[in-house]
């Protein structure tokens, strides 16, 4: 089964951007449909964008035009850059590997900040 350690998060300002890696062990990545989920405080756990096995992304209306997910399958990592960021994005984000034949699979996730 892969395992899924994020990074990249921190402490931003309104505006900025930062890239978060989540790289991939263990499995056989490119079977996955890979995934970033993000839960603020008080709030369930919510779909931020995805990505198919071919490279196809998806996103929610509240990031589409900001954030950008790519996947380098050389590198087992997948990638979320996010810009224009508000104090709305701060959470926990989370990475996310799915197969339908296959466990689902979730990082232990990394903070992201936005304030002044």
């Amino acid at each position: 089964q892969v395992q899924l350690v994020e990074s990249g998060g921190g402490l931003v300002q309104p505006g900025g951007s930062l890239r978060l890696s989540c790289a991939a062990s263990g499995g056989l990545f490119t079977v996955y449909r890979m995934g970033w989920y993000r839960q603020a405080p008080g709030n369930q756990r919510e779909l931020v964008a995805t990505i198919t096995v071919e490279g196809s992304p998806d996103y929610a209306d509240s990031v589409k035009g900001r954030f950008t997910i790519s996947r380098d399958a050389a590198k087992n990592t997948v990638y979320l850059q996010m810009n224009s960021l508000k104090p709305e994005d701060t959470a926990v984000y989370y990475c996310n590997a799915f197969h339908p034949a296959l466990p689902n699979v979730w990082g232990q996730g990394t903070q992201v900040a936005v304030s002044a």
